[in-house]
C-alpha cells in the first residue's frame, strides 16, 4: 500500500490525495465535483480560476500540481491544494454541500494528525487493510514491521537532505540490487507484478521481507555511524546495508539449498476479492 497517497470519499464521491510538504494536499477537480456533481469539472475549475484570478484572489499560493492516478491508471499533474486552501475554495463554489464537507475536510486533517501524534493509529489502519486482503497474520507482522523500519530509513535520508522522490528511488535500489541482485522494477518484472499500482513488498514471502528489513536497518545504522551529508555517501551506506543483508541471505541459501527469492506474490489475493465482488 503506498502511503503516500489515497483516496478518500465523501457523500460518495471519490476525493484524491497525496502527502506532500508533511500535510494532505487535495484534487481540486475531485473537490469541484464532490460540491457540484457538474459533469465537466475540469472546465469548471478552470472557469473558477478565472474568475477568481479576475478578483485578485491570492488562492494561487495554496495550488500546486502534483502527479495523481487517474481513471486510465496513469498518473498526470493534477492542480492540487492544501486543506486551507481547499476552504477558500469552498467559499467561492456555490453549493448546499459546503458545510458538510468542511467538516469532513476537517475530519481528513485531524485523521492524519492523529497517526502523526500516535503511529500506532496509522499501524492499525494499515494492519486492517491487508486483514481485508486475506494476508495471513504471520506475514501481515512482518510487513507492518518493515513499515516501521523503512520509516525509519526514509526520516533519516530526509534529514540529511534527501527531499526528491527520484532520489529515495536511487537509495532504494542500491539496497535492493545489493541484497537481491534485483532493481525493484526487474524484481516486480521476475514476479510478475504489475509495474503500477502494486507496492513490491506486498508480493514478498516472509524471508524476502526479513531480508528486506536486515537490509535496511542496516543501511539506517550505516548512515548515522559514517554520518553521510551528501548524496554520493549516502548511495555508498545503501549499497553496503545491501550487502550486509545479501550475505546473510547467501549463508541461508547455502544451509538450506533454497533460494530465499521466488517468482511467488500476492495477486491472487486481489484477484479473488474481485470476483468475490462481481458475484455479489
Amino acid at each position: 500500500m503506498n502511503q503516500e497517497t489515497a483516496l478518500s470519499i465523501f457523500e460518495g464521491k471519490k476525493i484524491r490525495k497525496i502527502w506532500h510538504n508533511e500535510e494532505w494536499w487535495f484534487s481540486i477537480i475531485d473537490i469541484a465535483y464532490a460540491l457540484t456533481g457538474t459533469e465537466n469539472p475540469n472546465r469548471y475549475w478552470s472557469d473558477l480560476k478565472i474568475k477568481l484570478n479576475q478578483e485578485g484572489s491570492q488562492l494561487y499560493d495554496f495550488i500546486v500540481q502534483l502527479k495523481l492516478l487517474s481513471s486510465d491508471n496513469k498518473r498526470y499533474e493534477t492542480d492540487c491544494t492544501n486543506t486551507e486552501g481547499a476552504f477558500r475554495i469552498i467559499q467561492s463554489i456555490p453549493s448546499p454541500k459546503a458545510e458538510p464537507f468542511k467538516l469532513w475536510l476537517a475530519k481528513t486533517g485531524y485523521e492524519r494528525i492523529q497517526e502523526i501524534e500516535n503511529p500506532e493509529l496509522a499501524q492499525d489502519r494499515a494492519k486492517g487493510y491487508y486483514e481485508l486482503k486475506g494476508y495471513p497474520k504471520e506475514w501481515i507482522n512482518k510487513r507492518l514491521r518493515g513499515i516501521a523500519i523503512r520509516q525509519e530509513l526514509t526520516d533519516e535520508w530526509k534529514e540529511r537532505g534527501v527531499k526528491q522522490e527520484t532520489d529515495f528511488a536511487i537509495l532504494t535500489n542500491e539496497i535492493t540490487k545489493a541484497t537481491f541482485g534485483k532493481t525493484v522494477k526487474e524484481y516486480k518484472e521476475f514476479k510478475g507484478v504489475p509495474k503500477k499500482n502494486q507496492n513490491l513488498r506486498d508480493h514478498m514471502n516472509d524471508l524476502e521481507l526479513i531480508f528486506t528489513m536486515l537490509g535496511e536497518k542496516a543501511t539506517t545504522e550505516i548512515t548515522r555511524v559514517r554520518n553521510d551529508k551528501e548524496f554520493p555517501k549516502l548511495k555508498s551506506s545503501a549499497k553496503r546495508g545491501g550487502e550486509i543483508a545479501s550475505h546473510a541471505k547467501q549463508e541461508l541459501e547455502t544451509e538450506t539449498g533454497k533460494s530465499v527469492t521466488t517468482k511467488q506474490n500476492y495477486l491472487r489475493l486481489t484477484q479473488t476479492k474481485k470476483l468475490k465482488n462481481k458475484k455479489k
